[in-house]
This record gives structure tokens, C-alpha cells and sequence, in this order.
């Protein structure tokens, strides 16, 4: 990797790592001495590293500077040496505190990730939270990658901050029974996390693949440590494999999106196929039925290329086991295109038109793509909704080349 490449690819994978690790040492109280401390760290290999050469290990150098950082500013300042308080580390622990081993940190960044899942705050804030403090995005990126202005993000990190001082001392895992209940919170800020980059609403971008491979490392991480290698964190990762694998066919050279039944088969991604259908299998094991069992099954039909019966009965089957679990109008939506798979466009229309979801732009997409063998008018007449209530000019544009092909047809 060249050296214009490493410290920006070092900053997303060690950011988070690093900014746990010195709020295990301050607390919360001191989150953002932390993260200035961090960001002190880059800007040191920044300032160093084109004039004197990249570290050979470039990762336990950044650990190095931010340990003697931490260790500078708790001999330098009185008022920190005055008002230690018990869940800090003195000057002396830390000179004592050897490598920042890899389990080490990985429990620093794990209590961080159910730290910032408090069910007290906010799923939106979470979500913002973890962009910043677990994925290393800066304010205009989480401005950018959730489709809000800086100010709403300032504010909603802002009050989100305040309750972890207010609710943590410093890092540490639940409880047993809390952990058991934290986790739902963690998975499902991980799952909107990735469903953000899958389903983008950027005005530049209709995938934001770096929020779905955020998402996939730091789910990786839970299943790396054995409080949190569990059942229902093996399902949601091979959901986002099976989901990842088709991220490059989802996508045109335009950058407008690709609709399934229009994908390129051979862009799939078989590696991340496979590994998605392991952790399906592991998922699978013990009595656990989870939301992301179910999503994980239906994405792992959706790779299976063809056209046959037995995969749509499957995928219909799966979507009425989720809506009874979960329901959802967008899930749904959804299963009214294998419904039409399965038993013919005229029933999926009737079972779409009763959900009646008028001011969404994929209800009425989807309806155009139903009507168009047996109404081309009302096909044409919900495209045109679609295209009204599209958000983006790319998403205009491709529903317009529907809407240009039907009246070729008239």
C-alpha cells in the first residue's frame, strides 16, 4: 500500500481502537481528551512519516505515540494528577502497561460498541455515534452518509455524548443479563449502520460501499470475541455477506442503480457467497430464530441465480415467517415480488395494492413493474409516481428509461 494510501486506510481500521482504548484510560467524563489525543496521534504520522519513513509496523507505532501522549498529559497536568479518579490509570500503570495487545483492544472497542447502544439514546444517535467514535467518519461524512446537515449531527453527537457521561464512568461490558440484552441494540445499529450504505439516500451515491464494509468489520469483531460470538451476530454477518456479494452488480458505470432481475450474474461475488452460507450454517445451530435468520435465508436464495420455482417458494415462504415475526409495510412490499414470482402478477398486485403505501416511490415502482404485461397505462402512471417521488436525479433517470419504454410501445 503506498504511503498517500496507508494513514487515511490506518485512520478507518485504527481510529476507533486507539479512542476506546484512552477512554478505558480518562472515562467518559474526558471522551473528547480522547479523541483529541487520537487525532494528535495521526497528525504525528502525518508530520513524521513522509520525511522519515513508515514505521515497519506502522499499526503498534500509532499505539506507541498515543500511550506516550496519554502518559505526557497525566504528567504534565496537575489538575489530572490532583483529580485522578478510580477508574483512571496513573502515570505509573501506564508507563508499566506493556503492548496494547490485540485481545486488549479488542475489548476496549467492543465496550465501546455496547456503550454507544444504550437503549437510553436514540437509534439515529447510535447510528451517528458509531460512524463516528467506532468508523473514524468526520462531521461532514456523517452529514453526508445520513442525508442530514452538520448542525442536526453536532447536536444529535452532542446529547448523545452527554448521556454516555452521565450513564458510563468508564468502558466496561454489561453485565451477563444486560450484555444479553444489549446486543439486540448493537446488532441492529450495525444492521441500519449497513442498510445506510445498501439503501443510500446520498445524492451522489446510491450505494455507500464504506458503510457496508464498516458495518462487516465491526461485526467481525463481535464474532472474534467469545461474549459476543453468538447465533444471531453469525446470521446478520451472512446477511451482509450475501448482500455484499452483489454490491458491484447492483450498480452501473453511471452510478444508477441496477435492479435484480437486470443484474449481471457474473459479477457476483462467490467468495463472499460462501462465506455467507458458513455463518448461515453456524447461525443455524442451537434454537435461536432471530430476524437476521430469516433476512440472512431470504438474501441467500436472492444469490441463487435462475429463475426456478423452488427458490421463489422459498424466499415467499421465508418473507411470511418474517412478517409474523416483524412486520413491516416495506418487508411486505418486498414479498409481493416473489408473491408475483410464485403465483402470477395479477394476485401480487392486489396483495401490494392493500398495503397502500401511496407516498412511496418503490411501492409505486414496483407496481409499474407488475402492471406492465397486463396494464401498460397503470404501469406507465405509477412509473411516472415513482419518478415524482424519487429522490435523487439518478433514481429520476432510471425510472424515466421505463417510462420512455412504454410509450415506444403505445
Amino acid at each position: 500500500m503506498h504511503q498517500q494510501e496507508l494513514i487515511p486506510h490506518l485512520f478507518r481500521t485504527e481510529f476507533a481502537k486507539i479512542n476506546a482504548v484512552l477512554i478505558k484510560y480518562f472515562g467518559f467524563k474526558h471522551i473528547e481528551l480522547a479523541e483529541d489525543l487520537t487525532m494528535e496521534t495521526f497528525a504525528a504520522a502525518l508530520e513524521n512519516w513522509p520525511y522519515q519513513g513508515v514505521p515497519e509496523q506502522p499499526r503498534a507505532w500509532l499505539y506507541q505515540v498515543a500511550k506516550n501522549k496519554a502518559k505526557n498529559l497525566v504528567a504534565r497536568q496537575e489538575v489530572f494528577r490532583n483529580k485522578i479518579e478510580k477508574q483512571w490509570v496513573s502515570e505509573q500503570e501506564l508507563s508499566q502497561t506493556g503492548e496494547w495487545s490485540e485481545t486488549f483492544v479488542l475489548d476496549q472497542t467492543l465496550q465501546m460498541m455496547f456503550a454507544i447502544c444504550k437503549p437510553e439514546i436514540p437509534a439515529e444517535s447510535q447510528i451517528g455515534l458509531a460512524l463516528r467514535y467506532l468508523c473514524g467518519f468526520g462531521i461532514e461524512e456523517i452529514s453526508s452518509a445520513l442525508m442530514v446537515n452538520i448542525e442536526t449531527v453536532n447536536k444529535r453527537l452532542f446529547r448523545a455524548k452527554q448521556k454516555l457521561k452521565s450513564g458510563n464512568k468508564t468502558l466496561e461490558f454489561p453485565a451477563e443479563d444486560l450484555l444479553v440484552q444489549r446486543i439486540d441494540n448493537v446488532l441492529l445499529t450495525l444492521y441500519l449502520l449497513f442498510s445506510e450504505g445498501y439503501h443510500s439516500e446520498n445524492k451522489e451515491e446510491v450505494i455507500r460501499e464504506d458503510l457496508c464494509f464498516e458495518a462487516m468489520q465491526l461485526t467481525e469483531q463481535l464474532l472474534l470475541h467469545q461474549k459476543t460470538n453468538l447465533p444471531q451476530v453469525h446470521a446478520l454477518y451472512a446477511l451482509m455477506c450475501f448482500q455484499a456479494s452483489r454490491l458491484k452488480a447492483r450498480k452501473s458505470e453511471e452510478g444508477t442503480l441496477i435492479l435484480y432481475q437486470d443484474q449481471d450474474v457474473e459479477l457476483w461475488d462467490q467468495y463472499l457467497i460462501a462465506k455467507g452460507v458458513s455463518h448461515l450454517h453456524i447461525a443455524s445451530q442451537g434454537k435461536l430464530l432471530s430476524k437476521y435468520h430469516l433476512e440472512a435465508s431470504i438474501a441467500y436464495w436472492y444469490t441463487v441465480a435462475g429463475e426456478r420455482v423452488e427458490k421463489w417458494e422459498n424466499i415467499l415462504l421465508l418473507y411470511n415467517k418474517l412478517l409474523v415475526m416483524q412486520y413491516s409495510p416495506l418487508t411486505a412490499l418486498q414479498r409481493t415480488f416473489a408473491l408475483s414470482k410464485v403465483h402470477g402478477v395479477r394476485k401480487a398486485i392486489v396483495e401490494a395494492e392493500k398495503l397502500d403505501l401511496s407516498d412511496n416511490q418503490f411501492y409505486h415502482a414496483l407496481l409499474g413493474y407488475l402492471y406492465e404485461t397486463v396494464d401498460p397505462a397503470m404501469a406507465e402512471k405509477n412509473y411516472i409516481r415513482a419518478r415524482n417521488l424519487a429522490k435523487t436525479q439518478k433514481e429520476k433517470s432510471v425510472l424515466q428509461i421505463h417510462i420512455d419504454r412504454l410509450n415506444n410501445l403505445h
